[in-house]
């Protein structure tokens, strides 16, 4: 909200500086964003009149003109279209000095002499228009000041509200908290009903008033918006910035500015029997002010007439029925429209609108009538014309309700820290606009005015007292409080240490969006879709993540592009699925490897990593997890058919390891080799408990054994046989040669095993060893359908 100080002393007027206000509004919880001059320093401007103006003889673009200061009358020279006799205007005398320290000195111009200046807005430092002189008032007094004639004096205070406080988007609102903070009663202007003079009325008909539960129209007829908008408005405006457009506009963000509605003029002759508020209809479309046609959607709450829309609600009028210098008949518009039909409406229209910023905040539900009024006198004292009644179409039903609220004085004390005295505390409230309805034992009965909306809780009225109070006043005290360790479960491993796995093993730790691009993501996982966001920031950024490895594989191209071809990055992070109309939030664990396993140098060489360097790096994890995890042949959609590997925990699935389909990985525009891996954190993180014994100190007896085997059976299998009948103290087993030949025939492999057994306290026997040992060929022989390689 950006305003001018001296707009703002009209309404209240404390004994303050300008610093010492702004203060004020910030410690107020108002934060005062910036301030800036009203207009560039000068001095030696006075108001000058142009007495007469000839054509110069040696230069038709140039005007000599005779102008009075008010004491004596010199000879200028200018250039500017609008020079006229008669006109009063901006006169810079001999020795001004302008913004920029540019000094006005006696010159000669083609030959004629002038001696002083005629300015425009531009060269005050007062606007950017300077296509000619500034116009002054016919009554403005020749020989004053410029800068005292136009009050320039002042600043523009530019306040950054938060969004609840939709209230101090006026002078009205701002007034309100200054005379608050200063016990003083604001100078607000007053406001009477119009007298109709005529009884045409505009035919008004709400089919959505769950978005409008009220609107208010009014006929204005005779109007001249030829007739310019007077000085002090255009000024009062400029130092709030806005435009001056025309009287209607002008008049109706004046009115927006000082009281807080936003009202719209419609060119009567333009709306076909009457305006209709509805919601839009599929595909219907509309030219906006600004030139822009929108396709509208079902959800937009529209004002219309009886053949099409003229305006979205809230947020701009069509330009097929705004109002021009031909118009000779305008309907005011002023409305109360609910800020949830409204919210994000503009933005999905790359729209944002004065008007829209306050309405999507919340507007004074009580406010539209007399905005109207003060609107309706505005106009008739610049544009004249003739008023009707006004017509007002409400729906109680809809509109917000007023809100009692009880304030307890003990709870205030707690919360604040500090007892204030109940009369204080009264007055405050009272100041503020707030109704004091019945004195309760313990506290008030506290009335939340229209104006409120943000006011709904009791913890809202206190902070009302405290920031009115001043928070300066409030003692500071230090919290205390007890602070109990969390019990940890030891099982229980730290996503941090998953973490520092990972980096000190190489890897670089990614944070990608939870938005991805559905395209990428229909190729990773097709099997779940993904959760479409309402206002997406891009397209490619439209839906909720059900994998990791879109976010990852789309850093890995941004790194490839640059560039960079050993890439190894790991993330933990929400994937998000649903089910019905429940959204479920996983944690998970995910990585990508690509290129060499090693840095490149002199020793390592570029051997690039495979499917097993990664297994291998996460069976390390899995051991300092303190957790078994078995690896099973598998296939998944994003995956390399052959290279693809579950992951299983007790016979449940816990996430995938594997290669990047080419497919896919072509369709990415990816290269190299890509690793991938995804498991669930909620499944890893809890392991075993370390069981601590002490080392046997006899020694351990290693047995041997090579067996033919089908290449089609897994060595996990191999392994859990051979450790079920190895007996319960074997230590260890090994695979330490894996061979396949034509000697072997097509299909098998020759497997090498150590099998490892030792006793806590005493030394194994020959005997127990053997039995141990031929307990385990038969189970390989039977189960599997071993042979001994000979």
């Amino acid at each position: 909200m950006k305003f001018s100080e001296q707009w703002l002393r009209e309404w209240v007027n404390p004994e303050i500086s300008s610093q010492e206000l702004m203060d004020q509004i910030t410690m107020a919880g108002l934060e005062v964003d910036g301030f800036e001059p009203v207009a560039g320093k000068f001095q030696g401007v006075v108001v000058g009149e142009v007495l007469s103006v000839e054509p110069h003889p040696d230069a038709d673009k140039l005007r000599v003109c005779q102008v009075s200061d008010g004491g004596q009358t010199v000879q200028v020279v200018c250039g500017a279209p609008n020079v006229r006799q008669g006109l009063k205007v901006p006169f810079a005398v001999i020795g001004a000095v302008l913004p920029g320290d540019f000094k006005i000195r006696k010159a000669k111009l083609r030959g004629q002499p002038s001696e002083g200046m005629l300015c425009s807005g531009s060269e005050l430092g007062l606007s950017e228009d300077h296509d000619g002189i500034m116009e002054l008032p016919a009554d403005a007094p020749v020989g004053a000041a410029v800068s005292d004639y136009l009050k320039l004096n002042d600043v523009a205070i530019d306040v950054d509200l938060t969004p609840n406080r939709s209230d101090c988007l006026s002078i009205k609102g701002i007034a309100r908290e200054v005379g608050v903070l200063n016990s003083m009663v604001q100078q607000s202007p007053q406001i009477d009903p119009v007298e109709a003079v005529h009884s045409e009325v505009p035919g008004i008909r709400v089919d959505a008033p769950e978005g409008c539960p009220r609107y208010l129209g009014r006929i204005l007829r005779n109007v001249n918006l030829q007739a310019e908008t007077p000085l002090w408005m255009r000024e009062k405006l400029r130092r709030s910035g806005v435009r001056s457009i025309d009287a209607a506009v002008d008049v109706t963000n004046y009115v927006m500015l000082e009281q807080g509605q936003p009202l719209h003029a419609f060119d009567r002759d333009e709306i076909s029997e009457g305006i209709v508020v509805r919601m839009a209809l599929p595909a219907e479309k509309l030219v906006l002010l600004d030139g822009q046609e929108v396709e509208l959607t079902e959800q937009t709450l529209v004002i219309a007439d009886h053949e099409k829309p003229i305006a979205i609600a809230g947020i701009m009028g069509g330009e097929h029925s705004g109002v021009n210098s031909k118009t000779r008949d305008l309907v005011l518009e002023a409305a109360y429209f609910d800020p949830i039909t409204l919210a994000g409406k503009a933005r999905h229209y790359g729209l944002h609108t004065d008007a829209s910023h306050r309405f999507e905040r919340g507007v004074d539900y009580e406010l539209a009538r007399d905005a109207m009024e003060r609107a309706t006198h505005l106009l008739m004292g610049i544009v004249g014309g003739e008023p009707g009644e006004i017509v007002e179409v409400a729906s109680a039903e809809h509109l917000p309700k007023g809100r009692t609220i009880d304030l307890r004085s003990q709870r205030l004390a707690d919360v604040l820290g500090l007892e204030i005295d109940r009369t204080t505390v009264e007055q405050i409230l009272i100041r503020l606009g707030l109704g004091i309805g019945k004195l309760l034992k313990n506290g008030w009965r506290i009335t939340v005015p229209s104006f409120r909306p943000d006011i709904s809780i009791e913890e809202d009225l206190i902070e009302e007292v405290g920031r009115i109070y001043g928070y300066n006043n409030l003692p500071v005290t230090e919290p205390t409080g007890s602070l109990g360790l969390r019990v940890n479960e030891e099982a229980t491993r730290p996503v941090s240490a998953i973490r520092d796995y990972f980096v000190s093993h190489g890897y670089q730790e990614a944070i990608t969006y939870s938005f991805v691009d559905p395209k990428v993501q229909a190729q990773i996982d097709p099997e779940h879709e993904g959760i479409a966001l309402a206002n997406p920031i891009s397209s490619d950024l439209s839906v909720m993540r059900t994998s990791l490895w879109s976010g990852l594989l789309k850093t890995v191209a941004h790194n490839q592009n640059r560039q960079q071809s050993r890439i190894r990055l790991f993330e933990t992070g929400l994937r998000f699925l649903q089910d019905g109309q429940r959204i479920d939030q996983h944690p998970m664990l995910a990585g990508v490897v690509v290129g060499s396993q090693y840095p490149e140098n002199w020793v390592n060489g570029r051997r690039t990593a495979d499917f097993f360097d990664v297994k291998g790096e996460l069976e390390g994890l899995f051991s300092l997890l303190g957790i078994e995890i078995g690896f099973l042949g598998s296939q998944h959609p994003a995956l390399h058919p052959g290279q693809t590997a579950e992951l299983l925990r007790d016979g449940e699935h816990v996430g995938w390891l594997g290669t990047l389909h080419p497919q896919v990985q072509k369709n990415l525009e990816l290269n190299g080799t890509i690793l991938m891996f995804e498991l669930s954190l909620n499944s890893i993180i809890t392991g075993y408990v370390p069981n601590f014994k002490e080392i046997s100190k006899f020694p351990e007896v290693r047995r041997d054994l090579a067996i033919i085997i089908s290449s089609e059976v897994a060595f996990a299998d191999v392994e859990r046989v051979a450790r079920k009948h190895a007996g319960e103290r074997l230590t260890a087993l090994r695979a330490f040669d894996v061979y396949e030949g034509e000697s072997l025939g097509e299909g098998n492999r020759s497997l090498a095993l150590s099998l490892f057994w030792q006793h806590p306290e005493r030394t194994l026997n020959e005997d127990e060893v053997h039995s141990l040992f031929n307990g385990v060929i038969d189970a390989l022989k039977e189960e599997l359908e071993a042979t001994l390689r000979s």
